[in-house]
């Protein structure tokens, strides 16, 4: 229910977006064509002029906030239109982590990386397009149905929200493992007994908006200028699923594994707030550089095999989360090219058990603007 009610709120913040983008166009067209409300108005009379004259103020208002950036660090996108070709690929991690009797012990999973390609149209600040997996092309995408990977991110001036579903299943590789008596060097190999779901929101906001542009980097739709460097606030809401089948791992890690590492399923669910900080780079004209890095202090409700854990006295046992973007572009305001990088970084722990989990994206993508917004033309 929690989440359902995260998508209401998501699903308001774009209609509020959409809306801002939709009266900043009328009142481009009102500076245009300066006289067109006082023409409807003029058979209608004083009352009319009155609205009319009312409407005009209300747009200049509305834009100032809208477009309330400083022209000497960021330049707007001067074109309606774009298309882009995107390669992307789709990273997931997971630590398992014990400590009994002094003895430590740690698990490592992850599944083969995803490549995905994609073709998008853009609308301003919207793209809308197709994925489609590489493998799917050769059949050798034999798990398909234990594989979705979903996320959508609104990059703006003032505000972002990333969107994000994945559930990984029949895919993992087991990659190291530590603090085992083995009787030879691990090796590592197919795992068939994880599996997991994450689904979650986040949203921040941009306190030097006028100068730091996230858009110029991540969604082309603005160009940054000058370097310039912004801190940022946030919130996180995500709920976690992993499945653990330890009778298939290999006899020799299954006989020494800590009793804390022999559990089925862990559910948790994580609130957190961050606050963080992000730089962009102007490296020459049309280059920009950026990193930033988002820190979150969570708190959790877990459930672990059936019985429920609600830490009351979470402040003692505080949990850290990660969101780490970087990325390059190169952007004449014609054409662009570029790579981006988005990691979720997420940790459980108890006195005896911990969870780490990451995943992330690395899109390379390539596209031109075109029809010219008409105040530019």
């Amino acid at each position: 229910m929690h989440f359902q009610r995260l998508l209401f709120i998501f699903t308001l913040l774009c209609v509020s977006f959409t809306v801002k983008a939709q009266i900043e166009y009328v009142d481009t067209l009102e500076q245009k064509r300066p006289n067109i409300l006082s023409v409807i108005a003029g058979g209608i009379g004083n009352a009319g002029e009155d609205v009319a004259r009312t409407i005009r103020h209300t747009g200049r208002i509305i834009r100032k906030v809208v477009n309330n950036v400083d022209t000497n660090y960021i330049s707007p996108n001067r074109y309606n239109l774009a298309f882009m070709l995107e390669h992307s690929t789709w990273y997931e991690h997971y630590r398992l982590g014990s400590r009994e009797n002094e003895r430590p012990q740690s698990i490592n999973f992850s599944p083969n990386m995803g490549m995905k390609l994609g073709v998008y149209f853009g609308w301003r600040w919207i793209f809308l397009g197709y994925t489609f997996d590489i493998e799917d092309l050769f059949g050798g995408n034999k798990n398909k149905a234990d594989k979705t990977e979903m996320s959508l991110n609104i990059y703006s001036s003032k505000f972002g929200v990333d969107l994000y579903y994945r559930k990984t299943g029949s895919d993992f590789k087991l990659r190291s493992a530590n603090g085992f008596n083995l009787s030879s060097p691990f090796k590592e190999q197919d795992f068939s007994g994880l599996k997991s779901k994450i689904k979650g929101l986040n949203g921040y906001w941009i306190f030097n908006h006028r100068k730091f542009s996230y858009p110029a980097v991540y969604s082309q739709s603005t160009n940054q200028r000058k370097s310039a460097g912004s801190f940022m606030a946030g919130f996180s809401y995500s709920q976690h699923a992993i499945y653990f089948d330890y009778t298939q791992l290999p006899n020799e890690l299954k006989n020494d594994l800590n009793t804390n590492l022999r559990f089925k399923k862990v559910k948790y669910s994580d609130y957190s707030l961050g606050f963080g900080y992000g730089y962009n780079w102007v490296l020459k004209k049309s280059w920009t550089a950026n990193l930033s890095l988002l820190p979150g202090i969570g708190f959790k409700k877990a459930i672990i095999d059936d019985v429920k854990y609600n830490d009351s006295h979470w402040i003692k046992d505080i949990n850290f989360d990660l969101i780490t973007r970087a990325g390059i572009t190169y952007n004449n305001s014609k054409y662009f090219i570029g790579a981006s990088l988005v990691m979720h970084s997420y940790d459980y722990r108890k006195t005896n058990l911990s969870v780490t989990n990451s995943f992330g994206t690395l899109r390379i993508y390539a596209g031109f603007n075109f029809w010219k917004k008409r105040e530019y033309k």
